[in-house]
């Protein structure tokens, strides 16, 4: 919210347009939404490679046991 705001009002200062406020605003808005999604996205990517890494290594760890 605070980057929306300061970015509004310096848009307006500079610009004194209401309408390429808004346009502005909006855009600012967009690639907000669009990196805090693909910051998730690939949160989520991380956490599932390292699980598969855990098990991986709980297989051959197994595997070392048994002598194969």
């Amino acid at each position: 919210m605070l980057v929306l705001c300061s970015n509004a009002l310096s848009v307006y200062f500079a610009s004194h347009s209401i309408r390429t406020v808004v346009v502005t605003t909006l855009a600012c808005s967009l690639l907000l939404q669009v990196g805090y999604f693909a910051s998730v996205l690939f949160l989520i990517w991380r956490s599932s490679r390292a699980s598969r890494a855990g098990q991986m290594a709980e297989h051959f760890g197994s595997c070392k046991e048994i002598g194969y």
